[in-house]
């Protein structure tokens, strides 16, 4: 399956990325279809081939998310933006608090 995705090139400490249309499990660095743009995130300036990045979204590759939520802000696609950053799971955290509790007051009801 195709991806469209970034590539990093730069110095350290100051990245800047090509937008390349790959094989979704090949390395980043590695062979590549096709390239669309690039983005500076220091700046924000970028350049993105919107006629391309739109064919090969219909040919049927799929967007990394940060990727995606670029060409939302560029206007090239449509749509919500994804969240990129995983939220934490509270869920398994009250959980073990709840248990470590019951376990407390079990062992003080039984002294």
């Amino acid at each position: 399956m195709l991806a469209i995705k970034f590539k990093r090139t730069g110095k350290k400490h100051q990245a800047s990325f090509r937008i390349i249309v790959a094989e979704k499990r090949s390395k980043v660095h590695g062979r590549f279809t096709d390239d669309l743009g690039w983005y500076n995130p220091t700046t924000g300036e970028g350049s993105i081939n919107g006629e391309r990045a739109d064919y090969w979204l219909k040919v049927g590759a799929k967007s990394t998310p940060t990727v995606h939520n670029l060409l939302v802000r560029k206007g090239i696609i449509r749509g919500p933006k994804i969240a990129v950053h995983k939220t934490a799971k509270k869920k398994k955290h009250e959980k073990k608090e709840v248990v470590s509790e019951t376990v407390k007051t079990e062992t003080n009801s039984s002294k």
